[in-house]
């Protein structure tokens, strides 16, 4: 059973679960930098300035597929995925690009750990209609890009 602590409400900032066997997968930590801890998941930004783009990790050890969650983490990473969108779109208004759309996909064929993509997209981006999966060249933040897009996320519910 997960240790919870009781976090504010909504708020992407201060929540941790505490799950001894759970471990970041080296591909997820190279490409992206932490946010903040919900009660389920990590939050971490993808490190591509083209797409505001956030992916939360669920802290279950070995999980793989959402199968692999208890119905009521399933439930509770729905919640997540909503409120990790309005971070989204703060991430876009910050750095004056709003979003458009959001695009959420858990597609794991490259790293199977269990993560979900929370992506703002614009017809005028790098891969718009696509799919930003492919889209050649990503292109890193800037220290002070980088700085905004994590703050604007962690204002989200505080």
């Amino acid at each position: 059973m997960r240790a919870r602590s009781r976090p504010a409400r909504g708020a992407l900032q201060g929540w941790a679960v505490i799950t001894p066997d759970y471990a970041l997968a080296p591909a997820l930590a190279a490409g992206s930098a932490p946010v903040a801890g919900l009660p389920l998941c990590d939050v971490r930004l993808q490190l591509d300035a083209r797409f505001p783009w956030l992916i939360l990790i669920p802290r279950v050890a070995g999980a793989r597929e959402l199968e692999d969650l208890t119905p009521a983490d399933r439930a509770r990473l729905m919640d997540e995925i909503v409120l990790v969108g309005q971070a989204v779109r703060a991430i876009g208004e910050a750095l004056g690009r709003p979003v458009a759309k959001l695009n959420v996909g858990a597609l794991g064929n490259i790293t199977p750990q269990l993560h979900v993509h929370v992506v703002g997209r614009r017809p005028d981006d790098a891969a718009w209609p696509g799919p930003v999966w492919g889209a050649a060249g990503a292109v890193d933040y800037e220290p002070s890009a980088r700085r905004i897009a994590i703050a604007a996320a962690r204002l989200i519910g505080s």
